[in-house]
């Protein structure tokens, strides 16, 4: 019997073990908006050949907006230029999801927010990673980044960022 209940109990150590060593890497951060009030959260999620990202937000203006990840985990100022240009490796920086000689990392689809301004979504990049690798620029580098919400959406063409206008949301991603 005590030899079952040791073999149990390493079966539990050893499967408990293994779960925490593949859990995905992820951070959770404030999306903020120019007041610097809390309006919800973002999760980036580590996950093969890229992240998973995850906004949950309420008090955004209804409709589309262009979103990108930046290259700076700072949203100190007001109009979130701390932030910097969008995340990226290669210059000079060719902006669009539909430009076929894009190069921009920080490209994301748009974000459509709901009537009440709510809005919940899960997307997919392949053009960054959480801690590098695969050749594709980390959020996690030396000083972070930030997910920007801006205030119109993005064209996926137009340079520098697809006419998606002023920086209404920022969460610094570090």
């Amino acid at each position: 019997m005590l030899l079952k209940s040791l073999a149990v109990v390493s079966a539990l150590l050893w499967a408990s073990t293994s779960f925490c060593q593949t859990s995905p890497a992820s951070r959770t951060s404030s999306l903020k908006d120019a007041k610097g009030t809390v309006i919800g959260q973002v999760t980036v999620t580590a996950a093969p050949g890229g992240v998973l990202l995850r906004v949950e937000a309420k008090g955004l203006p209804p409709g589309w907006h262009g979103m990108h990840f930046h290259e700076k985990a700072d949203c100190s100022d007001a109009a979130f230029k701390n932030a910097g240009t969008h995340v990226h490796q290669k210059t000079p920086v060719v902006h669009g999801l539909l430009n076929a000689g894009a190069n921009d990392a920080g490209d994301l689809p748009n974000l459509f927010v709901a009537s009440d301004g709510s809005v919940t979504v899960e997307l997919y990049s392949t053009l960054v990673t959480l801690n590098g690798g695969d050749n594709h620029p980390a959020l996690l580098d030396s000083d972070g980044s930030a997910l920007i919400i801006h205030a119109n959406p993005d064209d996926y063409q137009t340079q520098p960022i697809g006419g998606a206008g002023a920086r209404i949301a920022c969460a610094a991603i570090q």
